[in-house]
C-alpha cells in the first residue's frame, strides 16, 4: 500500500463530501430527500440500523456494535428498542437523558465511543448527511431560518417536522449580512467530528472550585467589549461550550453524578424543552442526544437525594451490567491482548477461556431451581445443552434477578493479571494454568475483596481449573483418536444400525458373513451409559434418536452425530473410554520407547496443526494430562 496515495485518497474524499449552496438550494435538496433535517436521536438510531441486525431465538443483535461490545445482546437490544427507536419516532423518551448505569469496566465508555464513531462516519455518508448554516458556531439547522408562521404548510409540503429557533449569532447575521433574505443565506455540509468539536461534544467533571459553567454553555468574549459595547451582543459572546458544539449530534456527560448540581440544572431545560440558557441571551434551541454513564453506587446515592427528583424524572436508566457469556468473555480479553505489543507471546488454547469461567462465575448469582448450580448455570448461559433443562429454564434464571451481572470480578483486574503473566522474561507461550496462578496471586492485592469474598472467588478458582482439565483430557484423547470424526461416524453408524433393529423389533445382518443377528445390546448401552441413560429410560432414549432421524430425512437432511447434542457426547466419551489407557501409558512415560514417541509427535503435530497449539504449549499440555490420568 502506498500510504500517501492513501491520505491523498482520503483527503479527496473529504473534498468531495464538501457542498455549499444557498437556503433555496438546500430545500431543493431536502424536496428529493428529506432524511438530512431528521433529529439527533433519529440520525443515532438510523446509524444503527443501517448495519442491520440478526434475529437469534427471538433476541436481536444488532451488527453495529458486534465489533467492540461482547455479551451485552440483551442490554443493547432495550437499549435500542426502548430508547433509540422510540426516540427516533419523537416519542417523549427523546426527552430524557440517557444513563448509562453500570459496575466499573463493564463497557458503558466503549458503548459511548462506539456511538461517536458511528456517528462520524454515518455522517460522512449519503443518508446521514447534516447541512448547517455556514458560519455558524453550532451548526444549525438551516430550516430554523423559517418564521414559526409558515412553518405547518411548509412541513406539509417537504414532510418534515421543524423544531427550534434560530441561535443569537444567526439572528444577528441574518439581519446584518443578508437583509433578513433568508433565501441567499449560505449552507453548507458539515462533517460531525470529535476532534473538530462539530456535532460532539463531552464533559468531564473535575474540581467544582475550578470548573466553570462556561464549559458546558459557552462564554462571554470581554476582548471584544470595547468593539461592540454589549455582554447580549452575540458578536462579544463564545458559543464554544460543549452544549453549543454537541448541536444535531451527541452530547457525552462522563461520570454524569460526579457533576456539581449546578451543572446538572442547565439539562433541565435542555431535555424537556430543547433550550437552554446561556449568557444574557433567550433561550437557546439545541438538538442533541444526552448520554450519561455512572456506576450504581453513586445512582443510588443521587437517587437518594430529594433534590435531585426533577433532575431524576427526566432521565431513561439502562442498566449495563457485565457479560455472562463465557464465550464472550473470551473474546473481550482477545480484543484487549490483540491491542497490546504482546502478540509475540503465544497464548495456549483455553488460557483466555479458563480466566473467562472465573470471571462469569463470580457475577453469576446461585439460582432457587432445583439441581441447578452455578457451572450448569454458566454453560446455559452460554448456549450448551444442560440435561434436564430447557429454554424455558434458561429465560426463568435469566429473569430470576434484575441485578446479576452488577457485581462480580471486572475485566480489567483479569486482563491486568494477564498481563503480568505475559511479561515475564523469555516467557515464549502461557497456558490456563499460568493465567489461573496470576488470578489467584493477585486476590490479595485486590483492595476492595473481602475476607469472604476472597474464599468463594478461590473456589471458582479451582472450578475453572476442574473445567480446564476436563477441557484439556478431551483434546488429548481427542488427537490420539486417529482420523477421530471417522471413528466417530462408523461408532455411531453401528449404533444407530442396531437402535433401527432394536425400536422395529427386527435382525440386523453381519456385513462379512451376513447372518442375521440380534441388536448388539452391549454396544448400545456402552454408549448410552456414558450420558447416564438409564436402563429404565433406554427404550425413550433410542426412539427419541429415530424420530430425530425422520424429521431430518423429511426435510432432505442427512442426521449425523453432531446433530444430536447428547448422543454426540456419548459417541466421544465411549471412544475417549476405550482410548484412556493408551493415552495414560503413554503420556506419562518419562522414557517412551520408539512407538510412544512416534505417538506423542504425531499427536502433538495434531495439536499444532488442528488446534492451534504451538510446540511449547503442546508438549506442556501432554505433560499435564498424563498427571492427570495418573491421579
Amino acid at each position: 500500500m502506498d500510504i500517501f496515495e492513501r491520505i491523498a485518497s482520503y483527503r479527496a474524499e473529504g473534498d468531495r463530501l464538501a457542498w455549499s449552496g444557498t437556503f433555496r438550494e438546500y430545500i431543493e435538496l431536502l424536496k428529493k430527500d428529506p432524511s438530512p433535517a431528521m433529529t439527533a436521536h433519529a440520525r443515532v438510531y438510523d446509524m444503527i440500523e443501517s448495519y442491520g441486525f440478526e434475529e437469534i431465538g427471538g433476541q436481536k443483535k444488532y451488527k453495529f456494535f458486534e465489533q467492540e461490545i461482547f455479551g451485552l445482546d440483551r442490554a443493547v437490544e432495550k437499549l435500542v428498542e426502548e430508547y433509540f427507536h422510540s426516540a427516533a419516532r419523537r416519542l417523549d423518551v427523546r426527552k430524557r437523558i440517557l444513563l448509562l448505569m453500570g459496575p466499573v469496566s463493564g463497557g458503558k465508555s466503549t458503548l459511548v465511543t462506539l456511538l461517536k464513531r458511528g456517528l462520524e462516519k454515518h455522517s460522512r455518508t449519503d443518508r446521514g448527511a447534516v447541512y448547517a448554516i455556514s458560519g455558524c458556531p453550532m451548526q444549525e439547522e438551516p430550516l430554523h431560518l423559517i418564521p414559526l408562521e409558515l412553518r405547518p404548510e411548509i412541513e406539509k409540503e417537504l414532510g418534515v417536522r421543524i423544531e427550534g429557533n434560530l441561535c443569537p449569532a444567526c439572528q444577528l447575521r441574518l439581519k446584518t449580512e443578508y437583509g433578513g433574505d433568508i433565501e441567499q443565506v449560505e449552507v453548507q455540509r458539515v462533517l460531525i467530528s470529535e476532534e473538530s468539536r462539530v456535532g460532539i461534544g463531552t464533559f468531564s467533571p473535575s474540581d467544582p472550585k475550578s470548573q466553570d459553567i462556561a464549559d458546558l454553555t459557552g462564554s462571554i468574549d470581554f476582548s471584544t467589549i470595547t468593539e461592540y459595547g454589549s455582554e447580549s451582543d452575540p458578536r462579544a459572546y463564545r458559543f464554544d461550550g460543549e452544549l453549543n458544539k454537541a448541536n444535531r449530534g451527541l452530547m457525552e456527560f462522563q461520570e454524569m453524578l460526579k457533576c456539581d448540581e449546578k451543572f446538572l440544572w442547565n439539562l433541565l431545560s435542555l431535555t424537556q424543552e430543547g433550550n437552554f440558557k446561556a449568557g444574557r441571551f433567550a433561550l437557546i434551541s439545541a438538538d442533541e442526544l444526552i448520554v450519561a454513564h455512572t456506576n450504581e453506587s453513586e445512582y443510588k446515592a443521587f437517587i437518594a437525594n430529594k433534590k435531585n427528583e426533577a433532575l431524576q424524572s427526566r432521565m431513561i436508566v439502562m442498566p449495563i451490567p457485565y457479560n455472562l457469556r463465557v464465550s464472550d468473555e473470551e473474546k473481550i480479553y482477545s480484543k484487549l491482548i490483540g491491542q497490546s505489543d504482546m502478540k509475540h507471546i503465544h497464548v495456549a488454547p483455553h488460557a483466555l477461556r479458563s480466566a473467562a469461567i472465573f470471571s462469569v462465575l463470580t457475577r453469576l448469582k446461585e439460582t432457587k431451581k432445583q439441581g441447578m448450580d452455578l457451572i450448569k448455570k454458566m454453560r446455559m448461559y452460554d448456549g450448551v445443552e444442560v440435561e434436564g433443562y430447557k429454554e424455558a429454564d434458561l429465560k426463568e434464571m435469566q429473569n430470576e434477578y434484575l441485578e446479576e451481572g452488577m457485581s462480580g470480578i471486572d475485566p480489567r483486574y483479569v486482563i491486568n493479571r494477564i498481563s503480568s503473566a505475559l511479561i515475564k522474561q523469555d516467557l515464549q507461550c502461557i497456558n490456563a494454568l499460568d493465567v489461573l496462578r496470576a488470578i489467584k496471586d493477585g486476590l490479595d492485592q485486590h483492595a476492595s475483596i473481602t475476607k469472604d469474598e476472597r474464599e468463594r472467588y478461590l473456589n471458582f478458582i479451582a472450578a475453572a481449573r476442574k473445567e480446564y482439565d476436563d477441557l484439556a483430557k478431551k483434546e488429548v484423547q481427542k488427537a490420539f483418536v486417529y482420523s477421530f470424526e471417522e471413528s466417530a461416524k462408523t461408532l455411531f453408524e453401528n449404533y444407530l444400525d442396531n437402535i433401527e433393529a432394536f425400536c422395529n423389533w427386527t435382525k440386523i445382518r453381519d456385513p462379512l458373513t451376513d447372518e442375521e443377528m440380534d441388536p448388539d445390546e452391549r454396544l448400545m448401552r456402552s454408549i448410552e451409559e456414558q450420558i447416564g441413560v438409564s436402563e429404565n429410560a433406554k427404550k425413550a432414549f433410542r426412539e427419541e434418536i429415530m424420530i430425530r432421524i425422520s424429521a431430518y430425512s423429511r426435510k432432505g437432511k442427512k442426521f449425523e452425530y453432531h446433530n444430536h447434542e447428547r448422543l454426540r457426547e456419548a459417541i466421544e466419551k465411549k471412544l475417549f473410554t476405550d482410548l484412556k489407557d493408551i493415552v495414560k501409558i503413554t503420556t506419562s512415560t518419562k522414557t517412551p520407547d520408539a512407538v510412544q514417541l512416534k505417538r506423542i509427535n504425531e499427536v502433538s503435530s495434531r495439536l499444532i496443526e488442528e488446534h492451534g497449539y504451538c510446540p511449547v504449549c503442546a508438549n506442556e499440555l501432554l505433560r499435564y494430562v498424563g498427571s492427570l490420568l495418573n491421579r
